[in-house]
């Protein structure tokens, strides 16, 4: 039975001594619609893009179901940013306040699971979850996000997020001027470091064994006084996921406070790619203009179609999403 989060208490009106209950989220009302297996949307993945997604079909009377795992990738995260009124809230407390608003529509329904495996159908999609149920839709949404490889050097996973950084729009602020690092080598590392450069002059490029830069880049990162250490890295120490000292495999070791790395990544759900949706050369789910994949009826958005990763990106494109479904659905049957 899908698990529908609603409101704990009810409402009522008073009529001669009596409580009529008035329809709300939680109540008989919605009951039946938990026991229905088919919908207009299935969305897989309940996060930031998934949940604006929800709501923008919400608003526009289709009946949803979101499954969402409850794995998200900022999970280790303790603080967002760059996302207008939610500025340096947790990403816990931006999507608990989400899904509260989400739920409040009536033809969105919730489901705690994994999506397995999927099929297409005469009518759509089926979708089936790890304990074996089945849900049927006109049309899904994937915003399963990305599922980052962590390089074998203990300690970093545990910074992951906290002060090992991605993203300095997200975070660079919270850190600047401090001593970074950036994890990288080659055309990452020449662009990633120009890039850090603009929150810190304190900047050392670590390429974890032989450079790989060209001369010129080189030449240009000195210029701007970026140092490079080459030397292979053992571990990263830290406190609580605050970084505070490398230590590499000949014995030294140089202080930090903050590091930036690209990371390796594989799309958190492999079902897009079972049903035929493509993957582009830099492992995104392709996806057009208006969010469609190259399967018709299966739309994507968030961090599994782009590098763009940010909540705020992600919300806007989850809305549009949102809106591009509707506006698919109702040409249908127009």
């Amino acid at each position: 039975m899908i698990q529908r989060r609603g409101f704990i208490r009810q409402t009522g009106i008073a009529f001669s001594g009596m409580i009529v209950p008035l329809p709300f989220p939680g109540n008989s009302t919605n009951k039946k619609m938990k026991q229905e297996k088919q919908y207009d949307v299935i969305i897989v993945g309940g996060s930031y893009s998934g949940l604006a997604a929800g709501m923008a079909l919400g608003r526009a009377l289709k009946k949803v179901l979101i499954i969402d795992s409850g794995d998200p990738c900022n999970k280790q995260t303790p603080h967002s940013h760059n996302f207008l009124t939610n500025d340096g809230k947790t990403p816990k407390e931006i999507t608990t306040l989400a899904k509260q608003q989400v739920q409040l529509y009536d033809t969105v329904a919730f489901l705690d699971a994994f999506v397995t495996a999927g099929s297409k159908t005469e009518t759509g999609f089926q979708l089936k979850v790890q304990t074996g149920e089945t849900f049927a839709a006109g049309k899904l949404v994937f915003a399963t996000g990305i599922k980052d490889i962590m390089p074998d050097i203990p300690g970093f996973a545990a910074c992951w997020g906290i002060s090992v950084l991605h993203c300095p729009y997200c975070h660079g602020y919270e850190v600047r001027h401090q001593k970074t690092g950036i994890l990288a080598n080659g055309d990452d590392a020449f662009e990633l470091s120009s890039l850090i450069s603009n929150w810190t002059s304190n900047l050392t490029l670590y390429t974890n064994g032989k450079s790989t830069l060209t001369k010129q880049q080189s030449e240009k990162l000195q210029q701007h006084k970026i140092a490079i250490a080459e030397k292979e890295i053992e571990r990263l120490e830290h406190k609580n996921g605050y970084a505070e000292r490398i230590i590499f495999k000949d014995g030294t070791n140089a202080a930090i406070k903050a590091m930036y790395a690209r990371l390796p990544f594989v799309q958190h759900s492999s079902v897009p790619r079972s049903l035929g949706c493509e993957i582009t050369g830099d492992g995104y789910i392709k996806t057009d203009t208006a969010q469609r994949t190259t399967v018709p009826g299966i739309f994507a958005c968030g961090d599994n179609t782009t590098r763009m990763r940010t909540v705020a990106n992600a919300v806007a494109m989850g809305t549009a999403t949102g809106m591009m479904v509707n506006k698919e659905l109702i040409e249908q049957t127009f």
